[in-house]
C-alpha cells in the first residue's frame, strides 16, 4: 500500500509540474498578444501628453456607431489617397485638366498616381507630383496633398463632384504655380491630428507617423488610451471611465466642440495650434475670427455654420439648441429630407406655426423645410475654375442661417 501511495504521490507530481510547463509555454507565445491587448498601439500624442490609439479600438463596445461612422462625410474626409478613394478619372480621355497656360493629365503609375505638368509654349520639365492624401469625402469634390520629405503640399488639380471632371484649386490662378503650402489649420477639419514639427501653427512640417486621418471617435471624445485600456482590463465594468461625454458638456462648449471646424478660417491664433483645443475648452482662447463677433460682419455658408447657426432666430430663442439637435455626427444623414424636416416640426409643430406658403407649393414641400428656410447658397469663398475659358464656379452649401426666404432663392 505505502509503494502504491509512493507511486500515486510521483504520478501526481509530474502532472502538476507538466501542467505547469504547458501553462508557461501557452503564456510565453500568447505573452506578447495578451501585452499589446491591453496596451493597443499609441497612433499620436496630443500635445497635453494624452495617447490616441485609433477609432478602430471603439468597435469592441461600440460596434453599431463605429460602422455607421465609417459612412458619413466627416469620417471621410481625408485619407491616404489609393484607387478606392480618388473620385477622379485616370482614363484616358478623362484624365486631363487644360488650362489656358498650363496643362495637368493625372497618370496611374502602378499603384500609385500622379499628376503630371505641362506649362504651354515653355520647355520647362516639372516633376511630377504624386498623390498622397485625398482631402474631401467626395459630396462636393476633392483635393489632394503631396508629400516632398516632411513637407506637405497641395496639388493645382482638385475633383468636382457637379461635373465629374478635374478642376483648378480653388485660389490657384489658371496658369501653373508652385505647390501650395499646406498649414495645420487646413488639415484640422480633414485630420483627427497631425503634429507639426515647427514651433509656430504656420509651418507645413508634419510627423508622418502622427496623422490619423479622417474625423473619428477620438477627435470628439479626446484621446482614448487611458479609456480603451482600462475597460479591457475591467470588461465587466460598463460605466465609461476616461473619456469625455458629450451630454455632460455645457451648450457653449458642445457647440466650441463643432465651431473649431465649422466657424470659419479661426486665423488669429491666440495658443498653440489648430490641433492644441481639447474637447470642453473654451475655443476663443486657443483662435478667433478677424471679425471677432461683428454683427455686421457677412458670413460665407462655407465653413462657418456656427455662426449662421448663431445668429438665426430658431437658436437665440431656445436655451438648448446646438448642432446636435438636428444632426447625429455617427450617421449619414445628408440627403434625408423627412429626419430634417422632424426636427423643424419637433419644435414648430402644426397648430402652433402657421406656413404662409399655401396651395399646391405647400404639398409638395411638405416634407422639406429646409429648402424654403435653409437654401442652398452660392458660397463666395469656395469657387473653382472648371475650363480654361471659363469663369470661376462656386460651391452651392446649404446656408445655417435659418430663416424666411423669397421664393426664387429655394434650392435643394
Amino acid at each position: 500500500m505505502a509503494i502504491i501511495n509512493r507511486k500515486f504521490f510521483k504520478n501526481s507530481i509530474m502532472v502538476i509540474m507538466l501542467l505547469g510547463l504547458t501553462s508557461l509555454v501557452f503564456h510565453c507565445k500568447n505573452g506578447t498578444k495578451e501585452s499589446e491587448y491591453f496596451n493597443p498601439q499609441i497612433l499620436a500624442t496630443h500635445g497635453n501628453g494624452e495617447h490616441f490609439v485609433g477609432s478602430k479600438t471603439c468597435m469592441e463596445c461600440h460596434r453599431d456607431i463605429y460602422s455607421a461612422h465609417l459612412k458619413t462625410a466627416h469620417f471621410n474626409s481625408g485619407a491616404i489617397a489609393d484607387s478606392s478613394n480618388i473620385k477622379g478619372s485616370f482614363t484616358e480621355g478623362a484624365n486631363v485638366l487644360d488650362l489656358k497656360a498650363v496643362e495637368f493629365q493625372m497618370l496611374k503609375d502602378g499603384e500609385y498616381f500622379y499628376q503630371h505638368t505641362s506649362i504651354k509654349n515653355r520647355s520647362t520639365e516639372i516633376p511630377r507630383t504624386k498623390f498622397d492624401i485625398v482631402i474631401g469625402s467626395g459630396v462636393r469634390g476633392q483635393s489632394y496633398l503631396s508629400w516632398e520629405k516632411d513637407e506637405l503640399y497641395q496639388l493645382q488639380v482638385s475633383y468636382y463632384t457637379p461635373t465629374d471632371s478635374w478642376v483648378n484649386s480653388p485660389g490657384y490662378p489658371n496658369y501653373y504655380d508652385e505647390p501650395r503650402p499646406i498649414r495645420d489649420a487646413c488639415l484640422k477639419c480633414h485630420i483627427t491630428y497631425a503634429k507639426n514639427l515647427e514651433p509656430a501653427p504656420q509651418g507645413n512640417r508634419f510627423d508622418k507617423s502622427q496623422m490619423i486621418y479622417g474625423i473619428d471617435c477620438e477627435r470628439c471624445h479626446g484621446p482614448s488610451a487611458k479609456h480603451v485600456v482600462y475597460h479591457r482590463e475591467n470588461p465587466e465594468l460598463t460605466a465609461a471611465k476616461f473619456t469625455l461625454k458629450i451630454g455632460d458638456l455645457t451648450r457653449q462648449q458642445r457647440l466650441d466642440l463643432c465651431a473649431q471646424c465649422h466657424s470659419g478660417p479661426r486665423s488669429i491664433v491666440l495658443k498653440g495650434n489648430s490641433f492644441s483645443y481639447f474637447t470642453g475648452e473654451d475655443l476663443n482662447h486657443y483662435s478667433k475670427n478677424m471679425d471677432n463677433g461683428n454683427p455686421d460682419q457677412k458670413l460665407d455658408v462655407h465653413g462657418n455654420q456656427y455662426g449662421l447657426l448663431t445668429r438665426s432666430e430658431c437658436f437665440k430663442q431656445t436655451a438648448t439648441m446646438d448642432c446636435s439637435t438636428c444632426h447625429d455626427p455617427h450617421r449619414k444623414q445628408r440627403g434625408n429630407a423627412v429626419y430634417f424636416n422632424s426636427k423643424c416640426i419637433s419644435c414648430h409643430a402644426e397648430g402652433k406655426t402657421v406656413c404662409s406658403n399655401m396651395g399646391t407649393d405647400k404639398h409638395i414641400m411638405a416634407n422639406n423645410c429646409i429648402t424654403c428656410h435653409m437654401p442652398t447658397t452660392p458660397s463666395q469663398a469656395m469657387m473653382v475654375q472648371l475650363t480654361k475659358d471659363s469663369l470661376e464656379t462656386s460651391f452651392n452649401i446649404r446656408t445655417h442661417l435659418i430663416g424666411i426666404y423669397d421664393q426664387e432663392l429655394w434650392r435643394d
